[in-house]
C-alpha cells in the first residue's frame, strides 16, 4: 500500500512539474510576442497614429496578468504589492503620454519574473534528483543475521552492511573491509 503512496506522490509531482514547464513556454511566448509588437513600434513599421495601439498591444501581452494580480489581491486587501506597483507605474507612464516607457518596464519585469521561474524550476528539479538517489533501505546487521529497515530506523552506532553496487544510505566509518565509492551523482548535482 505505502509503494502504492509513493507512486501517487511521484505521478503527482510528475505532473505539477509539467504544468510548471508549459506555464514557462506559454510566458515565454507571450513575451516574444509582446517584444515583436514592441520593436515593430518602436523602429516605426506602421503608420505613426497606430503606434499606440501597437504599444498597447505589447502592453496587454506582457502585463495582463500582471493587472490582473493586483486586481485580485486589491479584492483580498492586498494593496502594496509588486503587481499592485508596477500596475500603478506602467498605468501612469501611459497616462502621461509615456507609451513605451510603460511597456518597456511591464517587458523587463516579466523577463526577469520568467528568469526567477526557470531557475526555481531547475532549483526544484536538482532537489527532486538528490531524493531520488536517496536509498530505500538499509542492510542493518544483527547478531547472525541482515534485516532490511528503513535508513530513518537506523541509529547512531547500528552497523550497516553495503553489498556491491548499492547505495550508501547513511553517514558512517568502513570498520571491516575496503571499498571505493562512486560519489559522482552528488558531486555533479551540486556543483552543476
Amino acid at each position: 500500500m505505502e509503494e502504492c503512496n509513493t507512486c501517487n506522490h511521484e505521478h503527482q509531482h510528475e505532473h505539477h512539474h509539467e504544468r510548471e514547464e508549459e506555464s514557462i513556454k506559454s510566458d515565454v511566448i507571450k513575451l516574444v510576442i509582446s517584444l515583436i509588437v514592441f520593436i515593430i513600434a518602436i523602429v516605426k513599421l506602421v503608420p505613426q497614429k497606430y503606434t499606440i495601439w501597437l504599444y498597447i498591444i505589447a502592453y496587454i501581452f506582457a502585463g495582463y496578468e500582471v493587472l490582473l494580480k493586483s486586481i485580485k489581491n486589491i479584492c483580498r486587501g492586498e494593496v502594496f504589492d509588486e503587481n499592485f506597483l508596477m500596475s500603478i507605474a506602467t498605468i501612469g507612464a501611459f497616462l502621461i503620454n509615456e507609451p513605451l516607457e510603460a511597456v518597456a518596464v511591464m517587458l523587463f519585469y516579466n523577463i526577469g519574473e520568467l528568469f526567477e521561474d526557470i531557475a526555481t524550476d531547475k532549483s526544484k528539479k536538482s532537489i527532486v534528483q538528490l531524493m531520488n538517489i536517496k536509498p530505500k533501505i538499509a542492510n542493518l546487521k544483527l547478531k547472525n543475521e541482515i534485516k532490511e529497515v528503513e535508513p530513518e530506523d537506523l541509529r547512531v552506532g547500528d552497523i550497516i552492511v553495503i553489498k556491491p553496487g548499492e547505495k550508501v544510505p547513511v553517514d558512517g566509518i568502513i570498520i571491516l573491509g575496503e571499498t571505493t565509492i562512486n560519489t559522482s551523482a552528488i558531486t555533479r548535482r551540486i556543483y552543476s
